[in-house]
C-alpha cells in the first residue's frame, strides 16, 4: 500500500481523530459510525493511545520533526508521510529506543544528523507516541503495544534504570541535571558580531546572563568546550538559528539538556540564545589580585577576637548547613537540634570546611564569594570576606604541623585560577593560573576549572584538581616567595574525592574519564588510576574494612547502581590495593555521596538526581558486615519486578520529613561527631518547605524533624569535628 492510499477503516479513524484534535475527544464518540465491536474496542485503544501520544510528542519530538510533521529540511527528517516509517517496524522502534545516526533517505531526501535515544521515556511512553505517529498526517495507522517496547527494550540489553536511560548520547538523565546547575558569573563584556544574525541589546544581555546560568558550566565561559561540546562562532553558524533553535529546545546528542520542552526556557529565549551563539562568546573580566583586594573585608580584626571559645555550645558537634537558594548557612546545634544562628554567605554554598583547630568555619559560595565564620564567639558571627573570583567551588585550609590555621586557599571556576590566602584574615597572598595543556592530548585549554582542594597531612601542601586538563598539583606553601609545585599527570574531569583512612592516598573522580585517580601524597606521585563506571561521584567517599579485602574506599555514581569499593592498603592487602574489589548494586544511579564513620556499622548512599521519585526520596543502607556476601555487581544481573534486593535497606526519608508538595530530594547524609546519628536534606524548591531529617543510625529508625521557614533548600551539611578531621 502507498503512502496516498488510505483504506475505508483508516478514514473511519483519521477522521474523529482530526476532529478530536481540534474540538476533544468528548465528541468522537458522536462522530464514529457503527462497527462492528472488535473495530470499536481497536478504534478506543488506537484513540486512548493517540490522545496520549499527542502530550509525548509535543514534549519530546516536536521541536525537531516539527507539530506537523514536516521535519527541519536538511537537518530533521519528516515523520509525516514518511516512507521510512513503513518498511519496518521494529527498526522504528529499536531507532526510537536506542537513537539513530548517520545518514539515511527519507522521502528521497538525505538526512546525516543525529536522534537521541528516547529510552528514558516510559514503555507506555513509546508505544503512545509511535500510535499517535502512525495515525497522522498520511501515515498508515496501526496499534504499538507497551509489550512490543518492553521486548524490544530487553532484547537490546537497555538498562530499566531510569538515570542510566540515555536521553541524549553520551550523558544520562542523571548527569544532565546534574551538568545543567546554573553558573554564577554575572559581569561580561558583549561583543556584537557583525555577520551573526542581528541581536538587540537587551536580547544580548539576557542571552549572555542566560549562558552563564544554564551553560557555561558544562561548555565553559568561553564556550571552547569543557565536559560539553565547543559552541563557537565556527561551529554555531554552519548550523544556523532554526538548526540550533531545535536542538536547545529539545538537547543536543553531546548531553545538553532540553532546555524548551522541560519548560526550563522560553521560545523567546531560545530563538535569541539560537542567534546569540553565532556571535563572538562574551568575556568575562578576570580577577586579579587588586579585584580581590577590592572585595576583602575584615569584619573583626584578630585582636578584637576571643581568645578561648565565648559560647557554651559543643562547637565540635555543629553544624554547617547550605541553604543553597537564600544565600546562607544554618550553623545547626547537633545536640539540641535548634538553630544556633542563620548567616550570610555567597550565593550557593559549595562546601563548607574547618581550620586544623576547629575554629574558623570557611564557606565559598558558586559566586566566589569566601567567608570566614568563628565559631568562638558568643553568637557565631562572619569575621573576614572576600571574593576570589567570579564563579567558584572550592576552598580549603593548611594541616600541617607548624602551619596550622596559618593560611587557607580557594579555587575558581572563573578566571581558572586559584588564591593562597592568610587563615585568619582571608588577605589574599598568591594566585596562581590553571591555564595550560591537556593531560592526555597535549592541547592548550584556555579555561581549566579548579574542583576539589585537599590540604595535606604528610606535608605542607594543598592538593589541587584542576578539572579539564586532569592533572593534580600538590602545592607547597612553606614558602610562597619560592612556590614550588608538584604536578601530578591523573585523568580529564577531575572532580571530587577525598583521603582513605590512613590520610596518605588522595583517592579522587575524574568523573567523565570514568577514573579514579589515587595520589600518593608523602611519595608526591601517582599510585594508580582505577577504572569506576559511570560518572562516579564520591563526594569525599567512605572509608570502611572488608573481611576479605581488608580497607576500601568507596565511590556512587551518577550514571548507574554501582557502588564500588576500591582496596586502599597496599601493605598488609597487597593484591586488593588498587583494585575495584566489590561492585555492589544500589538502588538506581544519580547519586552523589556516599558516607559511613568509624563508630558506624552502615554505609548510607543518597539517590536525589534518580528520576524516579521513589528512589530519589528515599535512602539505602548497607550493613557492613554483610556486603562481602552481597552478590558481585554483572551486567546481567537484573531483579525481577516481585524481587526485593537484601543487600540494603530504603528508608523513606522524604515521607518522614512530613512535608507538602515538592521534589523532595534526600541528599547528603552526613554524622554527628559520634557517629550515633546521621542527618539527611530533604531539599524542596525555594518557595516550599524543606527540612533536616535525623536517624539514629543503630536502629535506623526517624529520631528528629528540624523544620524551620529560614531553612531553605538545605542542601550540604558539615559536621565540624569529621570534617575537621576528615573522617568519611
Amino acid at each position: 500500500m502507498k503512502h496516498a492510499e488510505i483504506t475505508l477503516r483508516q478514514r473511519r479513524f483519521v477522521m474523529p481523530v482530526l476532529v478530536a484534535l481540534v474540538f476533544g475527544f468528548s465528541t468522537v464518540a458522536k462522530l464514529l459510525p457503527a462497527q462492528n465491536p472488535d473495530d470499536i474496542s481497536n478504534e478506543r485503544i488506537v484513540l486512548s493511545g493517540t490522545q496520549r501520544g499527542l502530550a509525548v510528542y509535543q514534549a519530546n519530538c516536536a521541536a525537531c520533526h516539527q507539530a506537523n510533521g514536516q521535519g527541519l529540511a536538511g537537518a530533521f527528517p519528516p515523520l509525516a508521510a514518511s516512507d521510512y516509517i513503513v518498511h519496518d517496524r521494529r527498526r522504528l522502534i529499536n531507532g526510537l529506543l536506542e537513537g539513530f545516526s548517520g545518514q539515511m533517505t527519507v522521502n528521497g531526501a538525505a538526512y546525516d544528523s543525529v536522534m537521541p535515544s528516547q529510552s528514558h521515556l516510559s514503555d507506555a511512553e513509546l508505544a503512545d507516541v509511535l500510535t499517535y505517529v502512525l495515525n497522522n498526517w498520511g501515515n498508515p495507522g496501526g496499534i504499538v503495544a507497551e509489550e512490543e517496547i518492553a521486548s524490544a527494550r530487553m532484547a537490546l540489553g537497555l538498562p530499566t534504570d531510569r538515570s542510566a536511560a540515555r536521553p541524549h548520547p553520551g550523558a544520562g538523565s542523571a548527569e544532565v541535571a546534574y551538568q545543567g546547575q546554573p553558573s554564577a558569573v554575572e559581569s561580561a563584556r558583549m561583543i556584537v558580531t557583525a555577520d551573526a544574525p542581528p541581536m538587540t541589546q537587551a536580547e544580548l544581555q539576557r542571552s549572555t546572563q542566560l549562558f552563564f546560568e544554564r551553560c557555561a558550566g558544562c561548555h565553559g565561559v568561553l564556550r571552547k568546550g569543557a565536559t560539553g561540546k565547543p559552541l563557537t562562532p565556527d561551529i554555531t553558524r554552519g548550523k544556523g538559528t532554526e538548526y540550533l533553535q531545535a536542538l536547545i529546545f529539545y538537547g543536543s546528542a553531546a548531553g545538553m539538556p532540553n532546555w524548551g520542552s522541560s519548560g526550563e526556557m522560553t521560545a523567546e529565549d531560545i530563538n535569541a540564545m539560537a542567534r546569540f551563539l553565532q556571535h563572538e562568546p562574551p568575556l568575562p573580566p578576570e580577577f586579579g589580585i587588586e579585584d580581590m583586594r577590592a572585595s576583602w573585608k575584615v569584619h573583626v580584626p584578630v585582636a578584637e577576637r576571643p581568645i578561648k571559645k565565648d559560647n557554651n555550645l559543643d562547637v565540635d558537634n555543629l553544624f554547617s548547613v547550605t541553604l543553597r537558594d537564600s544565600g546562607e548557612i544554618a550553623i545547626i546545634d547537633g545536640d539540641t537540634k535548634r538553630i544556633v544562628t542563620i548567616i550570610k554567605t555567597g550565593y550557593a554554598v559549595h562546601i563548607s570546611r574547618l581550620s586544623h583547630s576547629g575554629r574558623y568555619l570557611y564557606t565559598i559560595g558558586r559566586d566566589g564569594k569566601v567567608d570566614l565564620i568563628d565559631l568562638w564567639m558568643k553568637t557565631p558571627i562572619k569575621v573576614a570576606e572576600i571574593k576570589v573570583g567570579l564563579e567558584a567551588r572550592s576552598v580549603e585550609t593548611s594541616k600541617f604541623r607548624g602551619f596550622e590555621d596559618k593560611y587557607a586557599i580557594a579555587g575558581s571556576y572563573w578566571p581558572p585560577q586559584y588564591v593562597i590566602m592568610d587563615g585568619p584574615t582571608l588577605e589574599p597572598r598568591k594566585i596562581v593560573s590553571t591555564r595550560g595543556m591537556t593531560v592526555d592530548t597535549q592541547e592548550y585549554h584556555p579555561e581549566p576549572r579548579v574542583a576539589a582542594i585537599v590540604a595535606s597531612h604528610m606535608h605542607p601542601q594543598f592538593i589541587v584538581n584542576i578539572k579539564e586538563t586532569g592533572y593534580v598539583q600538590l602545592v607547597d606553601y612553606s614558602d610562597l616567595e619560592n612556590l614550588q609545585i608538584t604536578q601530578i599527570d591523573a585523568a580529564r574531569f577531575l572532580h571530587d574525592g577525598g583521603w582513605d583512612a590512613s590520610k596518605r592516598y588522595f583517592l579522587t573522580a575524574a568523573n567523565k574519564s570514568n577514573k579514579i585517580v589515587v595520589v600518593d601524597s608523602k611519595e608526591k606521585r601517582l599510585a594508580a588510576l582505577v577504572d569506576a563506571d559511570s560518572i562516579p561521584h564520591p563526594g569525599r567517599g567512605a572509608n570502611l574494612s572488608l573481611r576479605e579485602a581488608g580497607p576500601v574506599w568507596v565511590t556512587s555514581a551518577l550514571g548507574n547502581e554501582k557502588i564500588t569499593a576500591i582496596g586502599t592498603d597496599p601493605t598488609h592487602h597487597q593484591a586488593n590495593a588498587w583494585k575495584a574489589v566489590k561492585i555492589l548494586r544500589g538502588q538506581g544511579g544519580g547519586s552523589l555521596f556516599v558516607k559511613t564513620h568509624p563508630n558506624s556499622s552502615n554505609l548510607w548512599v543518597d539517590t536525589p538526581l534518580n528520576p524516579d521519585p521513589a528512589i530519589s526520596q528515599s535512602v539505602a543502607v548497607f550493613s557492613i558486615e554483610d556486603l562481602d556476601d552481597c552478590p558481585a555487581w554483572k551486567p546481567d544481573d537484573k531483579l525481577a519486578e516481585e524481587e526485593v534486593n537484601t543487600c540494603f535497606d530504603v528508608l523513606p526519608i522524604a515521607q518522614w520529613a512530613g512535608l507538602g508538595e515538592g521534589a523532595r530530594r534526600v541528599v547528603h547524609p552526613e554524622y554527628n561527631k559520634d557517629g550515633s546519628e546521621v542527618w539527611f536534606s530533604v531539599w524542596n524548591g525555594k518557595d516550599q518547605q524543606s527540612a533536616i531529617v535525623v536517624v539514629d543510625d543503630r536502629t535506623r529508625t526517624l529520631k528528629a524533624v528540624i523544620k524551620d521557614k529560614r531553612i531553605v533548600t538545605p542542601t550540604g551539611k558539615f559536621n565540624v569535628y569529621n570534617t575537621m578531621n576528615d573522617i568519611y
